[in-house]
């Protein structure tokens, strides 16, 4: 089990964007499709404390946010310690 999970959707662009940059990283993650998954829209609404947007990103099960949290720990070279 990947220590990467990513909320997305089927027809968002950033999710595909955030799925791609956390395999061209090397990040392995698990996705949760909220659009068809109950359990999966029921762990995100608990996670995010609501969010109403995709993609959001959890690592260990602590939400860290969506697309721009993800890239800003990448930048700011913090997120290989998150998950390492």
């Amino acid at each position: 089990m990947a220590r990467v999970k990513v909320f997305s959707t089927s027809i968002c662009p950033i999710c595909e964007k955030t799925k791609s940059l956390l395999s061209k990283w090397g990040i392995p993650y698990d996705e949760a499709r909220i659009d068809t998954d109950m359990a999966a829209r029921r762990e995100f609404t608990r996670i995010t404390n609501g969010a109403r947007t995709v993609p959001q990103i959890a690592i260990d099960g602590k939400w860290i946010g969506g697309f721009s949290e993800l890239t800003e720990l990448h930048m700011e070279d913090e997120l290989d310690d998150l998950v390492e």
